[in-house]
């Protein structure tokens, strides 16, 4: 063999472990990302309880304010800004990212409103079996099928809600409020041809002018907080922007290098250390009988994401 074949040779292997080192290092930046963002979501109780004293109404406008200014500065960074500006410019998308846009606003509404009042524990069921309003979604709405493990899975989480529903005697609306609506955000977002970043640019920028307009108001009548309330309320509702911007920064980056059954299994980090804050840091109820709803639902996610692992492999 002449010594450019045996160059060419060695070459070849060298060329293909660059390449599998590179995808084993960008996975890894990938899961990195994943983690941060849903530890970040999980953590985020300990941001809301100290504005407690603060309408949840307006603290969802400056999040959605706020959170608006950074991703737009951001995108302008990278020079992107235009990708925000085509997906308004087409009537179609615009109005379903007005319907994103009010969809997400409910959620954080809610969830800002349920961490107030005590209710961390139920918010968290919310994102518990948001993954499995999915599943309901996708074969209602999108006409998929289920296999039979998938639907042992929705059985398993309808047993459970439906017993914490007997238990209280009336449904858990937090958190049925929080799955349904961030399903339906995630399964519209599915559909527009409209990258993460840039979408939720263009979300935050259709409802900026109310959420202006109404802490403009509330600073007018004297109930608005960045003027009226201490310097470290102003800090924690200015923060609220980067708080809301950077982890779905993260989701996006991870989950592009990430397989979608790895997504599935790290998404469980946030729920699960909103639950463990409830309960153990701010002492809400947790009886045997009422954890025995939440038993269901976990064994409907594991048996999910069994399915899940089993397929991807």
């Amino acid at each position: 063999m002449s010594g450019s074949h045996v160059r060419l040779a060695r070459a070849v292997p060298d060329r293909q472990n660059a390449t599998a080192q590179s995808e084993r290092q960008q996975r890894a930046r990938g899961l990195s990302a994943l983690f941060t963002a849903f530890t970040i979501w999980g953590l985020l109780p300990l941001y809301l309880r100290p504005l407690q004293g603060v309408d949840a109404g307006q603290i969802m406008a400056h999040r959605s304010l706020w959170c608006c200014v950074c991703v737009l500065a951001w995108l302008g960074v990278k020079g992107e800004l235009a990708q925000v500006w085509r997906s308004l410019a087409e009537r179609h998308t615009r109005v379903r990212l007005a319907a994103t846009a009010c969809l997400i606003s409910t959620n954080w509404l809610v969830y800002v409103w349920a961490v107030g009042h005590g209710r961390v524990v139920e918010a968290s069921l919310g994102y518990f079996i948001n993954p499995l309003v999915n599943v309901l979604l996708a074969v209602v709405v999108l006409r998929e099928r289920l296999n039979r493990v998938q639907w042992l899975a929705v059985g398993l989480a309808a047993s459970g809600v439906g017993y914490l529903t007997w238990l209280a005697g009336k449904p858990p609306y937090i958190a049925l409020v929080l799955a349904v609506s961030f399903g339906s955000y995630g399964l519209l977002r599915k559909t527009l041809p409209v990258e993460a970043l840039p979408g939720l640019g263009a979300e935050t920028l259709l409802i900026a002018p109310l959420s202006a307009a109404y802490l403009v108001w509330t600073e007018l009548h004297g109930q608005g907080s960045l003027g009226h309330a201490s310097w470290s309320v102003r800090v924690l509702l200015l923060l609220g922007g980067p708080l809301t911007a950077f982890p779905l920064a993260l989701f996006a980056f991870g989950a592009r290098r990430v397989a979608y059954a790895t997504v599935g299994l790290v998404q469980y980090i946030g729920p699960s250390m909103q639950l463990l804050l409830g309960v153990f840091l701010y002492r809400e109820p947790f009886a045997p009988t009422r954890a025995l709803g939440f038993v269901c639902i976990w064994a409907a996610l594991a048996v999910y994401a069994w399915d899940g692992l089993r397929r991807a492999r």
